[in-house]
């Protein structure tokens, strides 16, 4: 396999960041604040480790031989059918006593065993056989975690029985773990996997081998640090990582095919003096030119492709620190690259008061004068409210002038002369309405459904009523004269993402969205060729995995390969080729 064409194959979104990058008590707000401190990344990841090691002392001389004795035995078994058959009972006997045990176990978190049938039907065969004698009557706790543990990790048809009839249990009482806890503990194990890799250019290697040759990767970094989920590691911070990155850029085996970017964290910027830094006196002539400083040096120095954020950390795109580098870069075609999609990794403190109401939209209030008011945000918990600072309404505060206003009338003075702002009513000199970002994953899979089962919702169909604009977001008639609230209240509340962001990517020129972590979904791939042939829209998708998030899904190769069985060759060429390029370029 090799690219297509002339140009190479670019993943647009991939992770090398290592387990030691991501905070300790990432189980925070996920569990009681008390359990989060025994869940401890450090920890889980030296566990990994050793059982991958002992793992791979199996494949020395003395551990075969001890398979191979255990084979003979097994095979000595096959042949004395009466001494098989006891063993047999003897697992029946076993299984049955661990099954009662668990189930009861499980009884013990719901406080009415009786309201749900499998539950209800286990406990009271149980008191059958008792009142029969078939069921001896085990009262040690330890006998019982034995026994449990002399199961699970020898009989294994007892094991599978047992679980399976768990969950259906755990299903039925409504104490399965939810979508968002079986993705944490996916990353967990991805975290676990990929600890294995000493530094990021080997992760980059086990990525890049999976690729034709010459295949590109931009690389984006995390820095999870703010997000209040415990302090890394000396060896280990966000600076190091980047650092490592520069070394792989600059002189590293794969300087030819990383294209890495700078991980950009409002937060840092008060924090840290040499973190971004402007020579303000510029901002009256509308020019943004950083002093020396630890971004310049990445971008200029280092030549970093682009700038990635992520939001969901605890801040919207648009924060005031962000401003003078928006326009840093949209004057430089410098990309960026942000989060768009519900996910595991989010602000885990407590909410500010400060994000109970958006500082830009507006929603109806009756009891004021004019009738719109801050659109409130009553979202309490973290994984419900960090979705605030995700929604991509939030970039049309930077990308439509009569928002950006209204965001730059309460800035300092030096960011109100940048953007030559003479008063709300004024159109403000320089906008950011050619900032290239890409908005990541599309939106996620669930909102591609969502645009898919909305069949009478007027908002949902815009797309196919007028393909050339879509969602017109800001005025209800020709004139645009005054923001319509109403219908920007409607967007953030009730239209799908994928309409949302079709519709920014229609209306403006530099606005991207790539498939990453949702192409591991077949399910997108009608909707995908349809707006991969779209005439704009087509334009504007980039190809990307989201390695190494996506590999509890699936493999890189698994992925490249299901893309390309999908889409026609001119349609991966567009978006694994030659839209990446138009991308990148600057």
């Amino acid at each position: 396999m090799s690219s297509i064409g002339e140009k190479p194959i670019v993943n647009c979104h991939t992770h090398i960041f290592k387990g030691e990058h991501v905070p300790p008590y990432l189980a925070k707000t996920f569990v009681p604040r008390w359990l989060s401190f025994f869940i401890y990344t450090p920890l889980i990841l030296k566990l990994y480790k050793i059982s991958v090691k002992n793992k791979s002392e199996r494949y020395t001389g003395e551990e075969r031989q001890k398979k191979r004795n255990w084979i003979l035995l097994n095979i000595w078994l096959q042949h004395k059918k009466i001494l098989s058959l006891c063993l047999k009972l003897i697992k029946i006997v076993l299984t049955i006593h661990v099954l009662f045990i668990v189930f009861n176990w499980l009884a013990s978190f719901v406080s009415d065993p009786s309201r749900y049938i499998i539950l209800k039907n286990i406990l009271k065969l149980e008191s059958w056989m008792e009142n029969r004698y078939l069921l001896l009557k085990i009262t040690n706790p330890y006998i019982k975690v034995l026994l449990v543990i002399i199961v699970g990790l020898f009989v294994k048809s007892g094991r599978n029985f047992i679980i399976f009839l768990a969950a259906k249990a755990f299903k039925f009482a409504g104490l399965l773990p939810g979508k968002m806890t079986k993705d944490l503990i996916r990353r967990y194990l991805l975290l676990g996997r990929f600890a294995l890799y000493k530094d990021q250019d080997r992760i980059f290697g086990a990525m890049k081998e999976q690729y034709p040759p010459n295949t590109k990767f931009i690389v984006l970094p995390m820095d999870m640090e703010y997000m209040d989920a415990g302090n890394l590691k000396s060896g280990n911070t966000y600076r190091e990582q980047m650092q490592e990155l520069a070394d792989m850029k600059t002189k590293g085996v794969n300087k030819d095919v990383i294209l890495p970017f700078v991980f950009v964290e409002p937060r840092r910027i008060p924090d840290e003096n040499d973190y971004l830094v402007y020579d303000e006196t510029k901002f009256e002539t509308g020019e943004v030119v950083l002093k020396d400083c630890f971004i310049k040096t990445y971008i200029e120095d280092y030549q970093f492709n682009g700038f990635k954020i992520y939001p969901a950390l605890g801040y919207y795109p648009f924060d005031e620190a962000l401003l003078p580098l928006w326009k840093y870069a949209a004057d430089r075609k410098i990309p960026i690259m942000t989060h768009c999609i519900k996910g595991t990794i989010f602000y885990r403190g407590d909410k500010e008061t400060a994000w109970d109401k958006h500082d830009i939209f507006k929603e109806y209030a009756r009891n004021t004068d004019p009738k719109y008011d801050t659109l409130l945000l009553p979202e309490s918990k973290n994984k419900d409210f960090s979705i605030n600072f995700t929604h991509p309404l939030n970039y049309l505060v930077l990308l439509k002038e009569e928002l950006l206003r209204i965001k730059v009338s309460a800035c300092s003075k030096g960011i109100q002369d940048l953007f030559g702002y003479r008063g709300l009513d004024t159109p403000m000199d320089r906008d950011l309405s050619h900032l290239k970002i890409c908005l990541a994953h599309f939106g996620g899979e669930d909102q591609w459904e969502k645009y898919l089962e909305k069949d009478r919702y007027h908002y949902s169909n815009a797309l196919i009523k007028n393909p050339n604009h879509g969602i017109e977001f800001l005025y209800t008639n020709e004139n645009k004269k005054d923001i319509s609230w109403a219908k920007l209240e409607d967007c953030w509340k009730k239209v799908d993402w994928y309409s949302i962001i079709c519709s920014m990517m229609l209306q403006h020129e530099n606005v991207y969205a790539d498939i990453s972590y949702i192409l591991h979904d077949k399910g997108i791939f009608d909707l995908l060729r349809q707006t991969i042939n779209h005439p704009v829209l087509g334009e504007k998708v980039l190809f990307g995995t989201d390695f190494y998030v996506v590999r509890n899904h699936k493999a890189e190769k698994n992925l490249l390969v299901q893309t390309q069985g999908n889409l026609t060759d001119d349609e991966f060429t567009k978006i694994a080729q030659l839209n990446p390029d138009k991308y990148l370029y600057n």
